[in-house]
């Protein structure tokens, strides 16, 4: 990794300071692990959460979709990555990523595919829960549904999903492909207490639910409005931009869609629009969604201006992150230290919170800026800026640098 430089989140502007060598032993806080249009960071901050060294980039130049570490073991790194010479594919590291090896078997469809599939993007990485600690799922653009069991090194379809007799209607194959990212598998879930306790989510399509390992699945879209269908209450064809489980209770989902925030408590199949308590003029259309560690009822959103053009930037030019700490019936606005007028938003991996007390809650922005609050939201300072355009922002802990 190349050069690494410390800044002090106390300040709004970031004032950079050279660093030699690895990121500091006595940076002992949260590590964000930053994917970006052009490559991966890592930014390591000290337990106050106040400074913060970032080293990279890794794989300069290249699409870097999704970057996790192993909550299992907080050693592996997996790196879903759009290379120019070698394609869509997963790299792995076991060294905080001093060192990559890509998978002797990235995700692919079968060369004998009935739909003529070929895997464009690896998107989004997600590890099995505590009872596979080897299992990994990986969803792809098309929408397809992969699986490792061995840490990452090789991938195999998940056929219930890939070839389900209905995969095509679900997916809208090939006419979703228009799309500007073309279509995605997302939200990979896997259920702590039952490891064939599946949820994706399809963009587009919607979240569909497998209750036996992915052998067969049904959707879960019940509630959620479809503004661009002829039907608006149609069972498939919606557009879920990111989906959530609180780790402390595996039955409440929360989905921010392209048509609003919406709640699911389980066994219920029906979703409730959350989204509707936000202020009018602010609206409840974004891309990431992210739940307080400790507490079911605590949510973050960043809206972004979802009118009839759908711009993509905050609403008004005026960046701000919503919380509600009732589950959705109230919003709050927390904009403290960010800018009065920026034109940017946060996609759906780009934002992620730490088990702090107070939590402390991270996003990246299209502009290529990593903003922090170490009090849940309460004032916001930027970490990084400059950076390109960032896809993703994960959390490892601590404990992963030792």
């Amino acid at each position: 990794m190349s050069e690494d430089r410390v800044v002090d989140a106390a300040w709004a502007r970031p004032a950079w300071m050279p660093v030699a060598g690895p990121l500091p032993a006595s940076l002992d806080g949260p590590v964000l692990l930053v994917g970006t249009r052009k490559g991966a960071w890592l930014l390591a901050s000290d337990a106050e959460r106040r400074r913060w060294a970032m080293a990279g980039p890794m794989f300069l130049g290249h699409i870097v979709h999704h970057l996790v570490l192993d909550p299992r073991d907080r050693t592996t790194l997996l790196m879903a990555a759009k290379t120019g010479h070698l394609g869509p594919t997963v790299f792995r590291s076991t060294d905080l990523g001093s060192t990559w090896t890509e998978a002797s078997r990235p995700p692919a469809f079968s060369a004998q595919d009935s739909y003529g599939r070929s895997v464009t993007a690896v998107f989004w990485l997600s590890p099995s829960n505590e009872g596979e600690p080897d299992a990994w799922y990986a969803g792809t653009s098309p929408q397809g549904l992969f699986r490792s069991d061995d840490g990452g090194d090789t991938w195999s379809p998940v056929d219930g999903w890939n070839d389900h007799p209905r995969w095509g209607e679900w997916a809208e194959w090939p006419e979703v492909e228009g799309t500007p990212l073309g279509s995605i598998v997302h939200s990979v879930i896997v259920d702590p207490r039952d490891a064939a306790h599946l949820y994706i989510g399809l963009s587009g399509g919607g979240v569909f639910e497998s209750t036996d390992a992915g052998k067969d699945w049904r959707p879960l879209n019940a509630g959620c409005q479809a503004d661009f269908l002829p039907d608006p209450d149609a069972e498939t064809g919606h557009d879920p931009h990111t989906v959530r489980t609180h780790p402390l209770m595996p039955d409440r989902l929360y989905q921010q869609n392209h048509c609003g925030i919406y709640r699911l408590d389980r066994p219920a199949t029906r979703w409730t629009r959350i989204g509707d308590n936000m202020p009018r003029d602010v609206g409840d259309i974004g891309f990431p969604i992210e739940l307080h560690p400790r507490d079911p009822a605590t949510v973050w959103v960043f809206p972004m201006d979802g009118t009839d053009v759908w711009p993509r930037t905050s609403p008004g030019g005026r960046p701000a992150v919503y919380v509600s700490r009732d589950a959705g019936e109230t919003w709050e606005r927390k904009d403290a230290g960010l800018p009065e007028r920026a034109w940017y938003t946060v996609k759906r991996q780009a934002m992620t919170v730490d088990v702090g007390d107070p939590v402390g809650v991270y996003f990246g922005t299209t502009s290529g800026e990593v903003w922090a609050s170490t009090d849940e939201g309460e004032r916001w300072s930027q970490v990084v800026a400059h950076l390109p355009e960032i896809y993703s922002v994960e959390l490892a802990d601590p404990a992963s640098r030792r």
